[in-house]
């Protein structure tokens, strides 16, 4: 941009009403006539008062107080013009609200304006090397064609400023191999918000800091570097603490015309493209939590510090890529991407998202060579791959970079996939699977079910206590209970269920009061953990019936139960890209169980008790899906199990007329059911749980009297498949 000539600018005065201060100095207030004025070697106060354009060479002006200047205001020579709480307004064709000229300026709570060109210039005479500088502290810059023109190595610095263009092809700031720094401001222009030049009579680079501010191109780039006259310009920029840039065209950086753009990006969050012309250079660097949305187009270099991330939005090309724990995203999952770059180095993470369904991936593609380890978070899936050996992840054309997928492995449908390399490719590789964190907790839900209905049963004396101490009468009991399994074995691998619950019941003697006929009721909760945050939980509400037969004189006993439940099933999957997917069903259960023994008893008042029990137990079979595609159908699952047992304890008859009764129980229990299918995205999976377990347990029962009864047991449990680290049950009986 061409600077006019002081003479130019002098001659724009109006001789009409001109006058001259020369060597001295005067005051203007609200009631004095208004003028032009020109300075010569002179100071000029106006406060409160009103004024036409004012020229001032090696002067200084002062304008104060709610003060108003209609016209340019023009300093030169190192002139110092302080404008406070004022207001400075030009209308005239090419008048710039206030135009520096090696001179300074401070502007403090103003508006600078200009009908038809800049709010501001901030410049030099040609051949002079005396710079000027402008501090703009909460006013605000308007001009029909830009806000405010920093050139010849001049400096502006806007502090809770504005710096407006209000023209459709208009721009917020512009430097020519000037500095600029902005804090807490804000910069519009109707095309562009900064644009960034070169001028050729004071050659040098650009410096931009933006502290906290905000940029605008309304139609155009945030930021614009464009050379001049087949010279390119160069910009250094620097975008800190929250700063923002907004492209009208979706550019946050525009770089043209054989222009370089070093920006570093520190403690911002930008969104935009990058958009780099061919010849020029564009050089990024995020640091400090920075984080970049938006396509790069042409960079040659690309830093990202500690935690820094960049988004893709579209396909991107870089040249060089350094990274330092930080984090390269290819935008949504729903949108797939290629990023080309020539060299790779450091260490990161890449999320990359895939539609396994379809074999469409994001694609990293390094033509030259790539040092450093470098993690690959895939974008997992519930839906099956047409074909995992062929989803290619990444090419190198070299280096001894190594890539690795997150947690070694990626979840798609049914299985976890790893990943392969083959030369400078990487695959995912489909003879490297595990069973999915998705499969494994539809398989522990259908697994789950028979363990809960055996959970709420258990055997009679755990059920109802020694029933004998009370006598055949009628009678209501509660019990509470709490359960811990370790399941291992089948397809669904190795989970945790703890469950609690209670139980509650009533009786009344038949006959001659050797059987007892009741109801009976309950809830229960079990909660599933299967690890690497994959959690599954059932809520169990049933009813039932049951007859008990007691033989006093022989000792003989015979308990038959039948019971019914409905299931509430939910699970929370854990998947390898750290997202979660959730699924429920409802089900229904259907148990019968019959118990037979005999209690024998023995001197000093001890007694044996041996027992058999047998169970069956059908649930039926349900399909139902994850929210990320997975799809899972159950046959109805079965379990049909057997035990042998034998109790042995002691009746204590005490001072108060109660009677304690402690025992101990021992026992072998087997699940006879070999096989329950599971179809998870039409692959069939086995839930087999047969097998041994030995079962030993301790407890008491307290009669307090013919009414009263409480008891507790304790157990413990270890099998093939099924592990009762623990098992508590507390529960109280009352005859009437």
């Amino acid at each position: 941009m061409q600077v006019p000539s002081v003479v130019t600018l002098l001659l724009l005065a109006p001789n009409a009403h001109a006058r001259l201060i020369e060597n001295g100095t005067e005051t203007i207030r609200h009631d004095d006539y208004i003028d032009t004025f020109e300075l010569q070697n002179a100071t000029l106060n106006v406060i409160r008062g009103w004024t036409q354009a004012i020229y001032a060479n090696a002067s200084n002006l002062n304008v104060s107080a709610d003060s108003t200047i209609l016209g340019t205001v023009v300093a030169q020579n190192g002139s110092n013009v302080a404008v406070d709480n004022s207001r400075i307004t030009a209308s005239g064709a090419y008048e710039t609200g206030v135009t520096l000229l090696s001179s300074t300026a401070q502007i403090n709570d103003s508006m600078i304006s200009s009908a038809d060109y800049h709010g501001l210039l901030v410049s030099k005479f040609t051949n002079s090397t005396d710079i000027s500088t402008a501090t703009v502290n909460g006013s605000v810059l308007v001009g029909a064609t830009g806000g405010a023109v920093v050139t010849g190595g001049s400096a502006l610095e806007l502090v809770r400023s504005q710096s407006i263009g209000t023209g459709a092809d208009s721009f917020g700031l512009r430097l020519e191999s000037s500095a600029a720094r902005a804090s807490g401001s804000n910069i519009s222009g109707g095309r562009n918000g900064i644009e960034m030049s070169f001028d050729r009579h004071a050659p040098g680079p650009n410096t931009l800091i933006l502290d906290d501010s905000h940029v605008t191109g309304t139609t155009g780039a945030a930021l614009l570097v464009d050379g001049a006259r087949g010279q390119g310009a160069v910009a250094n920029i620097e975008v800190r603490n929250g700063s923002t840039l907004t492209g009208g065209n979706g550019n946050l950086l525009e770089v043209k015309g054989g222009s370089t753009a070093n920006m570093n990006i520190a403690n911002s969050q930008l969104k935009g493209d990058v958009v780099v012309s061919s010849g020029s250079q564009a050089h990024l660097q995020l640091t400090d939590l920075a984080s970049l949305t938006g396509r790069l187009e042409n960079v040659s270099s690309l830093s990202l510090g500690e935690q820094s991330m960049w988004v893709m939005t579209g396909n991107s090309q870089v040249g060089d890529l350094r990274l330092a724990d930080s984090t390269v995203k290819f935008g949504d999952s729903d949108a797939f991407y290629q990023l080309d770059l020539k060299s790779l180095s450091g260490q990161g993470t890449f999320v990359m998202g895939t539609d396994f369904a379809q074999g469409l991936t994001d694609f990293l593609n390094i033509t030259g060579d790539a040092t450093g380890h470098h993690d690959l978070l895939l974008t997992s899936s519930g839906t099956e791959p047409v074909n995992p050996g062929d989803v290619h992840i990444v090419h190198t054309g070299g280096g001894d970079a190594q890539f690795a997928l997150v947690g070694g492995n990626v979840d798609v449908g049914a299985w976890s996939y790893g990943l392969r390399q083959d030369g400078n490719d990487w695959f995912l590789d489909p003879n490297n699977r595990t069973v999915s964190p998705g499969t494994r907790s539809v398989l522990a839900l259908f697994n789950t079910a028979p363990t809960v209905w055996y959970g709420e049963m258990t055997s009679l004396r755990s059920r109802m206590g020694e029933i004998r101490h009370n006598g055949a009468a009628a009678g209501g009991w509660l019990r509470a209970y709490g359960n811990k399994y370790e399941v291992s074995g089948g397809d669904a691998g190795a989970y945790e269920q703890s469950q609690r619950g209670f139980s509650l019941g009533a009786d009344t003697p038949l006959g001659e009061g050797q059987w007892l006929l009741g109801v009976m009721a309950g809830h229960s909760t079990s909660d599933l953990d299967l690890s690497r945050g994959t959690s599954g939980s059932v809520q169990s509400y049933y009813a039932g019936l049951y007859a008990t037969w007691l033989d006093e004189e022989s000792g003989y006993y015979f308990d038959g139960v039948i019971k019914a439940n409905r299931l509430n099933n939910d699970s929370t999957v854990g998947l390898s890209d750290g997202r979660q997917a959730k699924g429920k069903y409802s089900t229904n259960a259907l148990g019968a169980s019959v118990e037979a023994g005999r209690h024998i008893k023995l001197d000093n008042d001890f007694f044996i008790e041996p027992f058999a029990q047998a169970s069956v137990v059908t649930v039926q079979g349900k399909s139902y899906s994850l929210d990320n595609g997975l799809k899972a159908k159950g046959s109805h699952t079965d379990s049909v199990q057997g035990k042998l047992g034998v109790t042995v304890g002691r009746d204590f008859m005490l001072d108060d007329g109660s009677m304690l009764q402690p025992y101990l129980r021992g026992g072998v229990a087997h699940e006879f059911a070999k096989s329950n299918k599971v179809s998870v995205n039409n692959q069939t999976f086995d839930n087999n749980l047969s097998g041994s377990r030995v079962e030993v347990g301790v407890g008491v029962a307290l009669t307090l009297s013919q009414n009263m009864q409480l008891h507790a047991d304790f157990d413990y449990g270890q099998g093939k498949h099924v592990d009762q680290p623990w098992g508590a049950n507390f529960g109280v009986r009352y005859s009437w």
